[in-house]
């Protein structure tokens, strides 16, 4: 199971978390008046540098992917690999992902073993094109977690049991967030250096807008009653959100990929905790089966959450964590309000219109 570095999360247990619905019971409409929403790529005025062929980036998550399109815009051609909904571990590589990748002029993946099939194909490819694993530039100290069980990696060679591995959940934690805005910003004017003023600009906002966000999420999370402030999730997925907002990581199903698969002992032992701890709310992931949470519940007698975290990968569109931004103020909410606390949506939060 994972182990927090820090001295608020407490106990980093093994498993992964979150997705989830947007538009929360609980929450109000009021804005946060001093908030601004974040804009959609097009919304921004700067001019872009005529370009006859736009350098082709290939980005394998939504979150990148959703970073990149926001300080990018239409200076490029960008080609996002794993969609939404999509399990990034567990991900299996297609054709067209080795075209795109051979075809790159600037490779964007999350590392840490994050999607460990397209890191295997980037590894092995023969493009001469900047491969950059996002998550390890920006945060290039990660939290540890322990894989209870071994498993495959991207070099193919399985981890031990226990084995210590960096959590690669970087973003859920808004200031790891805005580093990754700074690399990804960086590394397009290194391949586009004429737009690079478009691409500082853009990033600005962006880290404003992020940094809006980040004091947002204290907000909501303080109006959980102290002793409520646990939290369990399908896999260990949310350890970062929880350090850097106060909450406990008091357990979850798996560690942090998806790739194990638990046992009935683990089950029983999820199920032992949750009682020893007094959570009031278990949550399940919109990238997970949630039958084997379902079964924890029963055996611990608590609910799950009616809204689903978005732990892994963003949501199609009408969910409301559609872009980076989204998922963060959707899975706050979801949690706050799971958790017994009272969400006031963000500056221009979007009620969701569709299921994830």
């Amino acid at each position: 199971m994972l182990k927090k570095l820090s001295g608020k999360t407490g106990r980093f247990c093994s498993t992964a978390v979150l997705a989830i619905g947007f538009g929360l019971v609980g929450c109000t409409s009021a804005p946060q008046a001093s908030n601004s929403t974040p804009q959609s790529p097009s919304a921004t005025q700067t001019q872009v540098s005529p370009v006859a062929n736009l350098p082709k980036v290939v980005a394998t998550t939504g979150v990148i992917c959703d970073i990149t399109k926001e300080i990018a815009q239409s200076s490029i051609d960008t080609t996002c690999l794993i969609k939404p909904g999509e399990d990034p571990h567990a991900y299996q590589t297609k054709p067209e992902d080795r075209k795109a990748i051979e075809t790159a002029n600037l490779i964007l993946y999350a590392g840490y073993d994050h999607e460990p099939s397209i890191i295997k194909l980037i590894k092995s490819s023969n493009n001469s094109a900047p491969k950059i694993a996002v998550h390890e530039l920006a945060v290039p100290k990660p939290l540890m977690g322990e894989h209870e069980h071994g498993e495959e990696k991207a070099e193919d060679k399985p981890h031990a049991a226990g084995e210590k591995v960096p959590d690669p959940h970087v973003w859920h934690n808004a200031q790891n967030g805005i580093r990754m805005v700074e690399t990804i910003r960086d590394e397009l004017i290194k391949v586009a250096p004429t737009n690079a003023q478009l691409y500082t600009t853009n990033a600005a906002k962006l880290t404003n807008d992020l940094a809006k966000i980040d004091t947002w999420i204290k907000a909501q999370i303080a109006t959980i009653p102290a002793d409520k402030r646990k939290l369990v999730t399908t896999h260990d997925a949310l350890s970062y959100y929880a350090d850097a907002y106060g909450l406990e990581v008091a357990g979850a199903l798996q560690g942090v990929t998806t790739e194990e698969q638990p046992t009935a002992a683990r089950i029983a032992e999820l199920s032992s905790q949750i009682k020893t701890a007094g959570v009031p709310t278990i949550f399940v992931e919109t990238t997970t089966n949630p039958k084997l949470m379902e079964t924890v519940a029963r055996e611990a007698n608590v609910k799950i959450s009616d809204k689903e975290l978005y732990s892994d990968e963003l949501g199609g569109p009408g969910t409301g964590a559609d872009t980076y931004e989204g998922m963060l103020t959707t899975n706050t909410c979801a949690i706050t309000t799971g958790l017994g606390g009272n969400c006031t949506l963000f500056a221009g939060q979007a009620t969701p219109t569709s299921k994830p």
